[in-house]
């Protein structure tokens, strides 16, 4: 029986939340909160609070044993991004696109 969590329009670009995600795919549910705890991306930690949120969501629904769960698929989509504009110089202004992804997580049993 699989579990589901998603995050979206998570601050961060897909690109660099993809790296985290690739580090925990396929792991056991306590060994990648260990290691999502000490990684210093800033993806990493929305990363730990969505595979908590999806282990609670398993206690919620009380059909699988929460001591045998992995990490069956964990994929990053681009989101939307927010125009932005940084001050240049002699009055000339650029934009700047403020990245958002998407990620979505399931859990299954051993």
């Amino acid at each position: 029986m699989e579990v589901k969590a998603s995050l979206k329009y998570a601050r961060v670009g897909a690109q660099k939340a993809r790296l985290v995600a690739d580090a925990i795919r396929g792991m056991d549910v306590n060994e990648a909160i260990r290691s999502l705890t000490f990684m210093k991306q800033k993806t990493a930690g929305l990363m730990k609070k969505l595979v908590e949120s999806a282990v609670a969501n398993a206690e919620q629904k009380q059909v699988i044993d929460v001591d045998n769960l992995y990490i069956k698929t964990v994929y990053v989509d681009e989101g939307p991004s927010m125009k932005r504009f940084r001050p240049r110089a002699q009055g000339r202004a650029f934009g700047v696109k403020k990245k958002m992804s998407h990620i979505k997580l399931v859990l299954d049993e051993k």
